[in-house]
Formats: C-alpha cells, sequence, structure tokens
C-alpha cells in the first residue's frame, strides 16, 4: 500500500501548528499571573496541554489551533472535554493540593488574534 507524502506533510504542518499555539497559550497565561507546572501530559485517559497553577487554583488546559479565528468556534467539543476532564482526574494527585481548586480551561489561538481563554468550560 502505498502512502500519500502530502498527507503526511501535512500531518506535521499540523502537529507544528499546535506545539506553537500551545506556547503561544503558556506564554499568554504566564503574563497574566499563571504559573506552568506542565505541558503534553499523556495519561491513560488523554493528554493535556497545560496545567497552570495561579494561588489556590489549578487548571487542565485544553489548547486549539486554527487557521482562522472561524474555524475556533468548532474546534472543541464535549466529547474532547470529557477526555480531558478524566485526565485531569488522572493527574490531581500529582499536581492539586488540599484546599485547591480545580478546573479545565480551553484556549483558542488563531494568528493574528488574541487568544481566547474560556475559563471553566468543562462542567461535569
Amino acid at each position: 500500500m502505498r502512502r500519500y507524502k502530502g498527507a503526511t506533510r501535512d500531518r506535521r504542518a499540523a502537529e507544528s501548528r499546535g506545539r506553537e499555539g500551545e506556547r503561544r497559550a503558556a506564554w499568554w497565561l504566564w503574563l497574566r499571573g499563571w504559573k506552568i507546572l506542565d505541558r503534553r501530559v499523556r495519561t491513560p485517559a488523554g493528554e493535556v496541554d497545560l496545567v497552570v497553577r495561579r494561588g489556590a487554583l489549578v487548571a487542565f488546559v485544553e489548547v486549539k489551533t486554527r487557521a482562522t479565528d472561524a474555524e475556533l468556534d468548532f474546534a472543541i467539543d464535549e466529547r474532547r472535554l470529557s477526555r480531558v476532564a478524566a485526565a485531569a482526574e488522572y493527574l490531581m494527585p500529582r499536581y492539586v493540593a488540599p484546599g485547591d481548586d480545580i478546573r479545565v480551561d480551553v484556549i483558542l489561538i488563531a494568528p493574528g488574534k488574541l487568544p481566547r481563554h474560556i475559563e471553566n468550560a468543562w462542567i461535569g
């Protein structure tokens, strides 16, 4: 079976854009007083792009990067958020101290636009 080289190239480009979006999101959060605890944490339940803390609040952040601002409206869905929430539950013992609050956030990234931060995106 022959593999289409363009598809591999497209996937690599998408991966590169995603990593750049995660860097931008981390920088955006850091400028707003968040401490970046970890990036791209894999668990049996899924992956969390960023784990951040500000005071007694720990946020597990899903970052979505799209080519246009309009595409961001369709970048996140309930299934994706439930996977992030399941991964966050798995990671809580590592990052959350007694008395801390937790939440799942989303940051949407598009070229030429400020990041869009959706706080408490998952209420499960």
